[in-house]
């Protein structure tokens, strides 16, 4: 009789753990918590990064702003997302930094805003997001959210860039390929990705 007790507990937990899985396996994916979510650690990375180059840029002027974009950007992208959890980076079809080179899927994803500022689309809200499986048939969430040009950004951007800052430019950035933009063009975009 305890044996057949037995059995049937373990049998009972089998199940509830079987109920649990499939439970886990077919419960919808909160995508607007995710963007909410993603937005906050795009807010605290642009807050981040903003301010230490408002100080230097306010310390030694724009050379020195530049000098700390190409020191201190990395580091900060990265404390902000082990803070976060998020895999977290900029990237653009226009490259300044060859170390934040899209992949493939940015890429395409970069092409389609290209396409959706060409028809008028607002850059502010310009967001996409999409879950993925991974090699390894982890579910990954990833979203892009577009990087207007602003007026600010036309110093180190824009086609009338100032001699000193032109020359800061090409010692730290040779490869530059990103200059010549106008106040509202598509500059690039945040990329976040989260393991689900």
């Amino acid at each position: 009789m305890k044996q057949l007790m037995a059995s049937t507990v373990i049998s009972a937990f089998a199940l509830l753990s079987a109920q649990s899985l499939i439970a886990a396996e077919i419960e919808p994916i909160n995508i607007p918590a995710l963007q909410q979510e993603a937005k906050g650690v795009i807010k605290t990375l642009a807050g981040n990064l903003g301010s230490e180059l408002k100080h230097a840029a306010k310390a030694g002027g724009l050379p020195a702003a530049i000098q700390v974009c190409n020191t201190k950007a990395s580091p900060i992208t990265q404390a902000v997302a082990e803070d976060k959890g998020w895999t977290v980076g900029r990237t653009s079809l226009k490259l300044r930094n060859e170390h934040n080179a899209p992949d493939d899927w940015e890429k395409t994803v970069l092409k389609k805003f290209e396409k959706q500022a060409a028809a008028g689309a607002n850059l502010q809200k310009m967001l996409f997001s999409q879950v993925l499986v991974d090699g390894d048939g982890n579910k990954v969430f990833r979203l892009m959210k577009a990087i207007p040009v602003g007026d600010k950004c036309l110093a180190c951007h824009g086609s009338k860039i100032k001699p000193e800052v032109a020359e800061k430019l090409n010692v730290l950035y040779p490869a530059d390929n990103a200059r010549g933009f106008n106040a509202g063009d598509l500059r690039g975009a945040f990329s976040l990705q989260k393991s689900l």
